[in-house]
């Protein structure tokens, strides 16, 4: 079982990323607020040990909001994980995909697009199934498949 370390809204295209304790997830849509989603890009998550390993690497000490993404988790790990449901408190995110580093990923700190690259470094893309409130501090776990009843 995992945690949710950190909340980010970008409230303007190309704008800052805004640290928040709380936001509101609405089903099909993303993070109330929030500017940057689409029907299959609704919000984005990265692992904090991915992040912490990167700025290792690149011996740097930048935050993790220079990422762009929404969420923050720790405790479960994202790689390869398309098709997955991650619950995040009582919010439940279908994972679409990986989220590939891009070009701002360098202006944030030379080097660092490139480090991305392997093992879905770059963190998920997700569409949001339920709508509710998640919160800095809660439980993130995966769901399991669900497994067809003989007979139906």
């Amino acid at each position: 079982m995992g945690l949710l370390e950190a909340i980010w809204i970008k409230r303007a295209h190309r704008g800052t990323m805004d640290e928040v304790t709380e936001a509101t997830a609405v089903a099909g849509q993303g993070l109330a607020g929030n500017v940057d989603r689409s029907r299959r890009r609704q919000i984005t998550i990265i692992e904090r040990e991915i992040w912490e390993a990167l700025m290792r690497q690149l011996d740097a000490g930048i935050s993790p909001s220079n990422r762009r993404a929404n969420l923050m988790v720790s405790g479960v790990w994202l790689s390869d994980t398309r098709g997955r449901t991650l619950r995040v408190g009582a919010v439940r995110l279908a994972i679409g995909g990986e989220t590939t580093p891009c070009e701002r990923m360098d202006e944030a700190l030379p080097g660092l697009r490139d480090a991305m690259r392997p093992n879905w470094g770059g963190g998920v893309f997700a569409e949001v199934l339920d709508d509710g409130v998640i919160t800095v501090g809660d439980t993130v776990s995966w769901e399991e498949a669900s497994t067809p009843i003989a007979g139906r």
